[in-house]
């Protein structure tokens, strides 16, 4: 009898250090999953410093900045395109900015400009070309997108005012130093180009 009643309470002392050890080990196991989690949720966090102030920076998934990327991609390219001096130099320089954000479409249409003597008769008749950005549509199905401006042409003696329509396809490339926003602007062509009465 009294070897029985030693038995149960060594089984009785075993299971209970037993279910201690278990109890520790999945504890433990809690702890480790919550600061392995918490390590990794504060590693995706961006501060930025004001002064000695940190405040925390979020960061926006692709999807929710396409559409002002793409935009502004799509008038950049036309900002560097069409807002020329007369200045050859600097029209050179503007237009290979442009071909970066632009296929081989955009480089057609500038030796159609080029041998129609667009940009010589910008510099001889000392010229200068702006374009204004009214809206630009994008198609979030296709990526197409169609830009709606107005080109000025402002000369010594009078200034002409034309109406443009541009249209083309979107598509994503590796960002660079000169493709900031990682698009590629494709089959683009001119739909309307013409003065304003």
């Amino acid at each position: 009898m009294l070897i029985e009643s030693l038995e149960q309470k060594t089984r009785l002392a075993m299971i209970t250090v037993l279910a201690t050890i278990a109890g520790s080990v999945i504890i433990c196991c809690a702890i480790l999953f919550i600061a392995f989690s918490k390590i990794s949720e504060e590693r995706s966090q961006i501060y930025i410093l004001d002064g000695q102030i940190p405040f925390l920076a979020e960061r926006a998934e692709l999807e929710s900045t396409y559409e002002i990327e793409a935009k502004t991609h799509i008038n950049m390219f036309h900002q560097y395109f069409f807002n020329l001096p007369p200045d050859n130099e600097y029209i050179e320089y503007s237009i290979g900015k442009a071909m970066y954000l632009a296929d081989g479409s955009a480089l057609k249409q500038k030796k159609s400009m080029d041998e129609k003597g667009f940009f010589s008769d910008l510099v001889s008749s000392s010229a200068v070309c702006s374009i204004i950005c009214d809206s630009i549509n994008i198609d979030h199905e296709t990526n197409d997108f169609m830009f709606y401006g107005r080109q000025l042409i402002k000369r010594r003696t009078s200034q002409i005012n034309r109406s443009l329509i541009t249209t083309g396809k979107l598509y994503s490339v590796p960002r660079s130093k000169n493709n900031p926003h990682g698009l590629m602007i494709a089959n683009w062509r001119t739909l309307e180009n013409k003065d304003i009465k």
